[in-house]
C-alpha cells in the first residue's frame, strides 16, 4: 500500500509525457489566400494536450490525498512528485506557448522561417517551474502557504489556452492568444509569479469553519460562476482571483 500514491505521482509524470506527444504532433496547419496572406490554426492534437495536462492535475491532487489515506507520505514520494510536477506544469505548458508563439510569427509574412531564438523564451517557463519546485522541497514551512504561485496552477492556466482559442468566437481573443507581444508578457509575468515570494494560499482546509476559510470558499463560489457562465474563459479569472485573494487575505493565511 505504501506504493500506491507514488503510482498515482508516476501516472501524473505519464500523462505529462502523452501531452507533450500531442504538442508535438500539431500538425500547424498553415493556408494562403488570394491575396496571399498567411494564415494559421491550431490543431485538435493541442486540444488532446490540453486534457492530459488537465487529468495530470487531478491525479496530482489525488496523490497526496492518497498519501494521507494510507498513511504513506514519505521522502521519496515527495521528490518524486516534484520530479512529475516539472514535466506535467513545466515542460509540457512550455511547449504549448512555444507553438503558439510559432503561430504568432507564422502568421505573418515570411514568420514561418522565424528564429528559434525568438521562440526560446518560452522555455523560460520550464525553467522556473524547476526553480519553484527545487524550492519548495527544501523549504518545509510551505504547508498551510506557498511561497510563490505553485507550478501546477500555472501549467494549468496555461493548458487552458489552446481550449479557448479553439472554441472561442471572440476574435479579440484570438488574436490576443496569437499575439507574440502578449505572449512574452505571459511568460514574464508567469515566471515572476512562480519565483517570488508571495504569500498564496495552499487550498488545504484547516477545518470546516467558513470563517476560519473564508478566503477558500470564496474562491470556490467564484469558480464556479465563472464556469457555469464562462466555460474555459473562467480558467484565466480563477486563476487571477486565486493570486488577488491570496494578496487580500494575506493575514489569514498563516
Amino acid at each position: 500500500m505504501k506504493q500506491v500514491p507514488n503510482l498515482f505521482t508516476l501516472l501524473n509524470l505519464i500523462f505529462g509525457c502523452l501531452a507533450i506527444v500531442f504538442i508535438l504532433q500539431n500538425g500547424i496547419a498553415i493556408q494562403y489566400n488570394a491575396e496571399g496572406t498567411q494564415f494559421v490554426d491550431i490543431p485538435e492534437k493541442i486540444w488532446m494536450a490540453s486534457l492530459f495536462i488537465g487529468l495530470a492535475g487531478v491525479v496530482d491532487f489525488l496523490d497526496g490525498f492518497v498519501a494521507r489515506l494510507f498513511k504513506a507520505t514519505s521522502e521519496m514520494g515527495e521528490q518524486l512528485d516534484s520530479l512529475a510536477d516539472v514535466v506535467s506544469f513545466g515542460v509540457a505548458p512550455s511547449m504549448i506557448i512555444f507553438q503558439l508563439l510559432r503561430m504568432s510569427f507564422a502568421s505573418a509574412q515570411e514568420g514561418i522561417e522565424v528564429s528559434y531564438l525568438l521562440l526560446f523564451p518560452s522555455f523560460f517557463i520550464a525553467a522556473a517551474a524547476a526553480y519553484r519546485l527545487a524550492k519548495f522541497n527544501i523549504d518545509k514551512t510551505q504547508k498551510t502557504i506557498f511561497k510563490g504561485v505553485p507550478t501546477p496552477a500555472v501549467g494549468m492556466l496555461i493548458a487552458s489556452f489552446p481550449l479557448i482559442y479553439w472554441y472561442s468566437n471572440n476574435e479579440v481573443i484570438i488574436n490576443l492568444l496569437l499575439n507574440k507581444w502578449f505572449l512574452y508578457s505571459v511568460i514574464i509575468f508567469l515566471c515572476w509569479l512562480m519565483v517570488s515570494n508571495l504569500s498564496i494560499m495552499s487550498l488545504k482546509f484547516k477545518n470546516l469553519n467558513p470563517k476560519t476559510n473564508i478566503h477558500i470558499y470564496t474562491l470556490l463560489i467564484a469558480s464556479v460562476i465563472f464556469i457555469l457562465t464562462l466555460h474555459w474563459m473562467a480558467v484565466p479569472l480563477i486563476f487571477i482571483s486565486y493570486i488577488i485573494l491570496s494578496l487580500v487575505f494575506k493575514n489569514k493565511l498563516s
